[in-house]
């Protein structure tokens, strides 16, 4: 049954991790702006963006109230990185430590978008798809609006490790509420599922494959193609071939 407010998923524990994801997802975001050589303001925005874009898409879609909204200490937070950034070098969040809070913040989140959205009465799979946007949307908000490939366009396990996540912890909640395993069992296998396939993919540079066409075709039919080609290409004659005119001589000064 639809809740009237994320608190019966919300408790004071997840209230902190839910604060130290978006902590992390601002901190990539003001770490894009200061590459970029950018304003202090437009470092907050990115911060912001990047730190609540994901959950703000969701709330909107399950017509729950905008989770940032209500609580101003998110935008704080976002502000707070992003001051944090301003004052310290680019090269102290370079490195595969980052990489691997950024698999946490990722696990973390998608995991705990898909319980709100279950607990307002979704069914697991569109709860899924929520727990992926929470973890990946805001992400690429911040990637288009910086001009970069999106994560969305990059073969690494980054959208998969959120949705690996969402969806265990989405039809986790659905297989097992009715026979009384808790929801912190549940959330915690599901969150630490998406955290190794993540921290695998960083460590082995694990990715998908990208698609391709066939890159070899039979003799035939590449010599019709190439007839094909060739027919196209030629010009129209009626049927009398012509040679080239001869080139003029030049004349002789002599003469």
């Amino acid at each position: 049954m639809p809740v009237a407010d994320a608190s019966v998923i919300l408790t004071p524990v997840l209230d902190w991790l839910d604060l130290v994801g978006v902590a992390v997802f601002a901190l990539s975001g003001a770490l894009i702006a200061a590459r970029e050589r950018q304003t202090f303001v437009t470092m907050g925005f990115f911060a912001l963006m990047t730190g609540v874009g994901g959950g703000t898409v969701r709330d909107l879609l399950i017509d729950a109230p905008v989770f940032w909204v209500r609580h101003p200490w998110y935008a704080a937070v976002c502000i707070s990185m992003a001051a944090i950034v301003w004052n310290t070098p680019t090269r102290w969040w370079q490195g595969k430590l980052f990489d691997y809070a950024d698999g946490v913040g990722l696990a973390a989140y998608s995991v705990l978008g898909a319980a709100k959205a279950m607990s307002y009465g979704l069914p697991p799979i569109s709860a899924t798809i929520m727990g992926i946007i929470t973890g990946t949307v805001g992400g690429t908000i911040r990637d288009v609006i910086a001009g970069r490939p999106s994560i969305l366009m990059r073969p690494e396990l980054y959208v998969t490790a959120a949705a690996l996540s969402a969806t265990l912890c989405s039809f986790g909640m659905w297989l097992f509420d009715p026979h009384g395993v808790s929801d912190w069992l549940v959330w915690a296998v599901a969150a630490f599922a998406g955290l190794v396939l993540r921290s695998a993919a960083i460590r082995y540079n694990l990715g998908l494959p990208a698609f391709h066409e066939r890159e070899m075709a039979s003799d035939r039919e590449t010599e019709i193609g190439a007839e094909a080609v060739a027919e196209a290409i030629a010009p129209e004659s009626d049927g009398i071939f012509f040679e080239e005119d001869a080139l003029p001589q030049e004349e002789d000064p002599r003469t």
